[in-house]
């Protein structure tokens, strides 16, 4: 089981001689505690206690890195079994998945759809992550073809699904040094593939029906040379598939099963229900997740289930605060103030928009709260409000002194009026009903 930073410290020289790369032995502990650290850089341990601290201190699921460049996906390096304890860190790579049988013009159609998807939601632009190539045709070549026709790997990571050394060997002749994941290592042919993931330095994913199967596994996989290992436990449904999963992220980060500690596959597409199985695995701890091709709708319904599981539940999604011209304002159009929480601007950019009414949002920083929940908690105040205004240069923009707040913020209304000198306007409290107040009420 883990232990605790103190309890650790106990087991350290405590010479606070920073070869470690920490400025004490305290400090190499807390990070230690939470697998953030290696017990070997310590370089003052006998082996026994590196031995003994190196069983409870090695990260609970490794980090694991797909493709190069840019788009590369890294996966892993959770710490949690459940979002609310503390947050995820990776969300899971979604690949979609082609066959080396199809027509060239269906692989370049699929592989154009994922570098094009762009799903832009609350300031943040939500992308499918690789494509998936699957062996079909038992032709090695056209198996290393398609790939190519895929991008090699040099613009989108690569997952490369097969059962064939032969196949694998002249795939990776032309991807392998863009790190595609092989998949997959199984009982038979575990050692072949185990030395093609090493000479070309790719993860590889390990197969085989059942926690205690994949340990053992994975284990000659790890002592073979190939430390970056993603887990495919083979699921026979989609109820299965959480259940193990669930199991090994239990054992994971537990640390009663050290050889469990790596990221999970998922082929949504194996069930007939892709789906569900997208959401499944997004919920229930893939971090490769493989898909058939996904209608528009599908594909942003994953990304945005994606981005909401992956968000830090105890850090609202923040735009950033300052001026915001909307409609393309001149020196009479009013000025809204609101905050800087993502789901309230958004929300007020859309309204705004459609009514086409030339104004600028002035958005203060409230630490990402919302309005209501700014004000109640002094958040949002007068000095904010009349500082932010300076800093903005927003009396540079208009040639009127009228300020509309949001209708939860008239509390504050008369004191924002003496901190700021401007006239102070009260809006509605739903955003629906803002276009409408302004074409009545605004006459600046």
């Amino acid at each position: 089981m883990a232990m605790k930073a103190l309890d650790i410290y106990k087991h350290l020289p405590k010479t606070n001689c920073k070869r470690c790369g920490y400025p004490t032995c305290l400090a190499f502990a807390m990070k230690l505690a939470i697998g953030k650290a290696d017990i070997e850089a310590c370089p003052d341990l006998d082996p026994d206690t590196k031995t003994l601290l190196g069983g409870v201190t090695r990260p609970l699921v490794r980090l694991v890195e797909v493709g190069a460049g840019e788009r590369s996906i890294a996966v892993g390096e959770e710490f949690v079994l459940f979002r609310h304890e503390k947050t995820f860190y990776h969300p899971p790579g979604i690949m979609v998945q082609v066959s080396d049988a199809w027509s060239e013009d269906e692989v370049r159609s699929v592989v154009e759809t994922v570098k094009e998807t762009v799903v832009h939601r609350v300031g943040q632009d939500l992308v499918l992550n690789g494509v998936a190539v699957k062996y079909e045709s038992n032709r090695p070549d056209r198996f290393a073809e398609a790939v190519a026709l895929s991008g090699g790997g040099s613009s989108l990571p690569l997952a490369l699904i097969a059962d064939d050394p032969a196949a694998f060997e002249a795939a990776l002749a032309a991807a392998g040094q863009y790190r595609p994941l092989v998949h997959a290592a199984t009982e038979e042919n575990w050692e072949a593939l185990t030395a093609l993931a090493k000479r070309y330095g790719c993860p590889l994913a390990v197969r085989a029906a059942g926690p205690a199967e994949l340990a053992v596994l994975a284990v000659k996989c790890a002592e073979a040379g190939v430390p970056d290992l993603v887990l495919d436990p083979a699921p026979l449904s989609l109820s299965d598939f959480i259940a193990t999963a669930t199991e090994i992220r239990r054992a994971a980060v537990g640390r009663t099963e050290p050889a469990l500690g790596y990221p999970l596959y998922l082929d949504a597409g194996a069930f007939g229900e892709t789906d569900a199985a997208l959401a499944a695995g997004i919920l229930k701890y893939a971090g490769i997740i493989v898909t058939l091709p996904l209608s528009p709708a599908s594909r942003g319904a994953a990304l945005t289930l994606r981005q909401n599981i992956y968000t830090d539940p105890q850090k609202p999604i923040q735009v950033m605060p300052g001026i915001y011209p909307i409609n393309e304002p001149g020196p009479a159009a009013p000025v809204l103030l609101t905050v800087n929480f993502s789901l309230t601007y958004f929300t007020l950019l859309g309204y705004l928009e459609a009514s086409r009414i030339p104004c600028y949002l002035f958005i203060a920083d409230t630490e990402g709260l919302s309005v209501l929940t700014a004000v109640a908690g002094g958040k949002l105040t007068e000095t904010l409000v009349a500082d932010s205004l300076k800093k903005f240069g927003v009396a540079e923009l208009v040639d009127h002194r009228f300020l509309v707040i949001p209708g939860y913020a008239a509390p504050l209304s008369g004191k924002i009026e003496d901190a700021t000198g401007w006239k102070v306007l009260v809006g509605p409290r739903d955003a629906a009903d803002l276009p409408g107040y302004l074409e009545k009420e605004w006459k600046a």
